[in-house]
């Protein structure tokens, strides 16, 4: 029999229930998701782009009158705290107190399971970022507070860091000791095979011995936008020739420069409220601009801007500002980075800074003032290419001439409305003194020949978008998502399932464990609520099936029936698939000659056949 049982071991036993619905209910689901990605009002719901999943056209619905989400294209679904729990990676009690604490509501989760590993990460990972934690903590402690950090300390105050800077980021130090954090992280009991792994310490080749990665260095803590520490970036004091200037984490399963932008973490919310960020090329450039006023800024780690790193930011913003360094260098990489954040149809400006210098040369020389109106004054996409292509060119030699207005009415080309076309070529044409009407001529040829082209890849892809027809639900599917839905609604439905004679109706494994888990929640509970039973699942893909499940709609009228069909149709795909491995069996005892046993699967196949007719 289900029963309530409210002073169970679940996890509301660690926050009161009363306290979940008031952060639940006072927390509105459109402004906590606002604050990951970017939303757009149609109609009833807010729609973006999934963060859980790569896409261009935005398929993450929000429901501000259900309080849920849902995407159409992953599946993924949930109300506020689940978001909470998904898009950070973190617990049920972590979740609630996150959220309540936004709302100014003190949650106690000291003996709750927030200790546990996370979802998304293996044990593996989770030890990892863990050990991370713990040697930020020692590497912080040792420059605020020991002797042995003075020197460092006095660096960074120097360069411009004050106290407040330096604990915002939990900048450290790391002993010039050869195992220091070895040490330190064999007595707390981390495997230092994962700690190798991870690139904390390292392992020489000939004897197996370990020493730390980092020693001498002024740390900083490189943090995945959860704000969890998963990589470190060390500065020599000295220079010395036989080291590096700046040494970095390698690679490991927590830490993949393709994908992390340093301080996306701290900058999400500034840069929702300004609708832009700042792009810069390294973590340093951060922290200048961040000392200079500019808090929206993010940077690539050690590698240049790539898909999954646009993927972040679109999700967040339309409109991005690359502020790189102004050498020949980072004039290259700007462009490569406005192509691939314009071909991607964001909003891209570049902040050109003067004399080669890089933002905290540039800080230092003209002042933070002057930075911030560079920053907030950046020239438009095409006005930065038109730039680009007149370097190193010289318009009293023709070919220079011809090569530029090639160059800038490629980048015009399928890109620019007529009003911006008919600006920038009355621009080449007194810059070039090349006639208006020349040019626009050479335009037009470009242009039609841009439209040949695409034209015939949108024909391919049309083609292999036909080809690829769209998944729809078998009736078996159907029926369990059906039948899971009236369980939801209503626990008599599983108590009556329970009390028949075939207690478990469902197919996919999935299902099962969603119904095990909803009948030990009715137990512990005594009620439904289908928003509460998300939150008990600490599966995000048995989360989408419950979403599935609860967005079905069905009229009350005809409730019976579809639990009566529904349970049809899954016992006939029951029984059809014990028919399947049946003759199955029954072939493989014929070719063995064991023609009695085979006589006897023939003589169920039958049975089991006349009992599906009769369904």
């Amino acid at each position: 029999m289900l029963c309530s049982n409210k002073d169970g071991d679940g996890m509301a036993g660690f926050i009161p229930e009363e306290i979940i619905e008031k952060v639940r209910n006072e927390s509105d689901i459109v402004d906590v998701i606002s604050e990951y990605i970017q939303l757009t009002k149609r109609g009833r719901n807010w729609f973006g782009l999934c963060p859980f999943h790569g896409e261009n056209t935005p398929s993450f619905s929000v429901s501000e009158d259900k309080q849920i989400f849902h995407c159409f294209g992953c599946g993924a679904g949930g109300n506020v705290i689940t978001f909470v729990m998904d898009i950070e990676n973190v617990s049920f009690p972590e979740a609630v107190s996150k959220l309540g604490e936004r709302i100014g509501i003190q949650v106690d989760i000291q003996n709750s399971s927030v200790d546990k590993p996370s979802r998304h990460y293996s044990q593996k990972e989770e030890n990892m970022i863990e050990a991370h934690q713990f040697v930020a903590e020692v590497y912080h402690h040792l420059l605020m507070n020991t002797e042995d950090g003075e020197k460092a300390l006095n660096y960074l105050l120097k360069r411009g860091f004050t106290r407040e800077n330096i604990e915002s980021y939990g900048i450290g130090w790391s002993l010039p000791s050869w195992d220091s954090i070895t040490t330190l992280l064999t007595r707390k009991g981390f495997s230092l095979d994962e700690m190798v792994e991870c690139g904390l310490i390292i392992q020489k080749e000939n004897d197996h011995t370990y020493f730390d990665r980092f020693r001498g260095r002024v740390m900083f803590p490189i943090r995945n936008e959860f704000g969890k520490v998963i990589a470190f970036s060390g500065r020599i004091l000295d220079s010395k020739e036989s080291e590096p200037k700046y040494l970095n984490s390698p690679e490991s399963p927590i830490f993949r420069k393709s994908e992390v932008l340093f301080n996306l973490d701290k900058a999400r919310t500034s840069i929702r409220k300004k609708r832009q960020v700042i792009l810069m090329e390294g973590f340093m450039d951060v922290l200048s601009a961040n000392r200079a006023g500019i808090d929206n800024a993010v940077a690539t780690m050690g590698t240049s801007l790539t898909k999954e790193h646009i993927t972040r930011l679109k999700r967040l913003v339309e409109k991005t500002v690359i502020c790189y360094d102004g050498d020949n260098a980072g004039w290259e990489a700007a462009k490569r980075a406005a192509e691939m954040l314009y071909a991607e149809r964001m909003n891209v400006e570049v902040a050109i800074l003067p004399d080669q210098l890089d933002p905290d040369d540039y800080i230092r020389k003209y002042g933070s003032e002057s930075f911030v109106q560079t920053v907030e004054k950046p020239h438009a996409y095409m006005t930065f290419m038109m730039m680009y292509a007149r370097r190193n060119k010289n318009f009293q030699f023709e070919n220079d001439t011809l090569q530029y207005i090639q160059e800038v009415l490629e980048q015009l080309v399928g890109r620019t409305s007529p009003i911006e076309r008919d600006l920038y070529i009355k621009e080449l044409a007194k810059e070039t003194k090349i006639s208006e009407e020349a040019i626009y001529a050479q335009f037009r040829k470009l242009d039609a020949d841009f439209s040949k082209n695409y034209k015939r890849v949108e024909q391919k892809n049309k083609i292999f978008t036909n080809d690829v027809p769209s998944k729809k639900l078998t009736a078996t599917e159907r029926a369990e998502r059906l039948l899971l839905m009236h369980m939801l609604s209503d626990m008599d439905v599983v108590q009556q399932i329970l009390n028949s004679d075939e207690p478990q109706p469902f197919v996919r494994d999935e299902y099962i464990a969603v119904f095990v888990r909803l009948i030990g929640f009715y137990e512990e509970h005594g009620a439904s609520d289908y928003q509460r039973f998300l939150e008990s699942l600490d599966d995000s893909e048995l989360r989408k099936i419950v979403m599935e499940a609860a967005l079905v709609e069905s009229d009350p009228n005809f409730k019976d029936a579809e639990i009566i069909d529904s349970l049809k149709q899954l016992k006939k795909y029951r029984i059809e698939l014990e028919i399947e491995k049946l003759m199955h069996d029954s072939q493989e005892a014929e070719k063995m000659h064991e023609h009695r046993k085979a006589l006897e699967l023939v003589q169920r196949i039958i049975e089991l056949r006349k009992t599906l007719s009769a369904i």
